[in-house]
């Protein structure tokens, strides 16, 4: 009765042998199969990763010294400013995009606040950069190096990408150098995250980490579609979802930065308002998306491209509009001069509507997000109305509400739009309104 077992025992020992030695061959794969190499990254990366640098920042402090530190004493024994440099921090990535003039695109909030700015190659070594220009509404960054033999990478076609598109992300993360990381494109024409204000992202499922902000998002063949910027993750860090933003996005913002060391940007002219489903009945749109044009500025490219209020707008260059924030991000990242094509509804009937960007006189930024409507009352007498403001607006953060009627900006009186902006445009820091809600007027301030 023992001898059954004993044979089976060594049976199943003899079976574990051989499946162990089968998978332990398997766990080492071969170089080749049936003589052809097995596919690999390597030769790509070997000629990219050159071409993606370590970006190191210096900034300034202020010492805390209790009475040393305190303005009038250091005014009095006529003392040098308390501040001192603090030591490089590694805090992101950059690439090289020409060589021979050393030029070096990255995100703005790499380097922003830097009194030095530290770059250091994947050969070792290390040079100071200066800023070419900046761009903090699109978080884009150029900057220079004076060094010889370097690598750029080729720009690549991001309008061609698609869902599904391999793609891999190289860049530094938590300081540890260079890294590299592989996946696909998940999503394109992201926007409305709130991360930048004007925004069209490459989604990918590449691992993006603290420090591979800047860096590099290649094609399989090396070439650049993306500049690495943001993660969404619970703690920091990454869990599937990064962004980039596209090439042709960069490229553009690039161009302008060499040119005027600055983006100069357009407006449309126009005030508009959610389409909500109530809009949308009165207006007999069969849409769920658009935005209905509340204001459109005389002399704008909107009035000379023939749009008019109560216009709905429900595609820009063949991309639907779902809200107001993406009328502006798009107008945001179109250049001077060129054209914008509108879908619009007007009385019912679709219209193609273009109109080129101009770059018009900017209104005071505390006035961003909110629709203002000129009305008049049953007596005939004009008045300010507050129509809608976005979510986050600074009338918003004052507490100001939809329907809300604005008397008087910095203590003089005002009744119609054009007069507001124009008294809002004599102060930079702060407004100081006079506004009806109801029976009752409060002056509150916007900072």
């Amino acid at each position: 009765m023992l001898v059954v077992p004993l044979l089976i025992r060594r049976a199943f020992c003899l079976l574990s042998l051989c499946l162990y030695s089968v998978i332990g061959s398997a766990g080492s794969l071969p170089v080749a199969v049936d003589g052809a190499p097995l596919p690999s990254l390597a030769p790509m990366l070997e000629k990219v990763t050159p071409a993606v640098v370590n970006i190191s920042t210096i900034g300034r402090v202020r010492q805390s010294g209790g009475l040393m530190d305190d303005p009038f004493f250091r005014r009095f024994f006529d003392l040098p400013e308390t501040s001192t440099q603090t030591r490089p921090q590694s805090l992101g990535s950059g690439v090289i995009v020409d060589a021979e003039q050393g030029l070096i695109v990255t995100n703005d909030h790499v380097i922003a606040n830097a009194s030095k700015i530290l770059v250091a190659l994947s050969d070792g070594r290390e040079a100071g950069a200066t800023v070419i220009g900046t761009d903090p509404r699109a978080d884009i960054a150029l900057i220079q190096i004076d060094l010889e033999n370097l690598v750029e990478l080729e720009w690549a076609d991001s309008d061609a990408l698609r869902v599904g598109d391999f793609c891999i992300a190289i860049g530094n993360p938590f300081g540890l150098g260079q890294t590299v990381t592989s996946g696909i494109v998940s999503a394109l024409d992201r926007s409305g995250l709130g991360i930048e204000d004007f925004e069209d992202f490459i989604q990918t499922d590449a691992s993006i980490n603290p420090g591979n902000s800047g860096g590099a998002l290649v094609d399989l063949s090396g070439k650049l579609i993306g500049i690495n910027t943001a993660i969404v993750g619970p703690s920091g860090g990454n869990v599937g979802i990064g962004f980039a933003i596209p090439s042709s996005m960069a490229v553009d913002i690039i161009d302008q930065l060499l040119k005027f060391g600055e983006v100069k940007r357009g407006e449309l002219g126009i005030a508009a308002q959610p389409l909500t489903p109530e809009l949308a009945e009165a207006f007999g749109v069969n849409s769920r998306y658009g935005v209905v044009i509340g204001r459109i500025r005389p002399g704008s490219p909107a009035d000379k491209a023939d749009l008019r209020v109560g216009d709905v707008i429900t595609t820009i260059d063949g991309k639907p509009v779902r809200d107001v924030r993406a009328v502006k991000n798009r107008i945001g990242l179109v250049r001077l001069g060129q054209r914008l094509n509108m879908g619009v509804i007007r009385n019912g009937k679709r219209l193609s509507i273009s109109a080129i960007i101009e770059e018009l006189q900017a209104g005071h930024p505390l006035l961003e997000g909110a629709l203002l409507a000129q009305e008049v009352t049953a007596n005939g007498r004009p008045f300010v109305l507050i129509e809608s403001i976005e979510p986050g607006a600074p009338m918003d953060a004052a507490g100001l509400q939809a329907g809300d009627i604005i008397l008087s900006v910095n203590k003089q009186y005002v009744e119609t739009v054009a007069a507001l902006e124009s008294r809002a445009a004599q102060s930079d820091d702060s407004l100081l309104l006079l506004v009806q809600r109801g029976q009752a007027t409060d002056y509150v301030e916007l900072r």
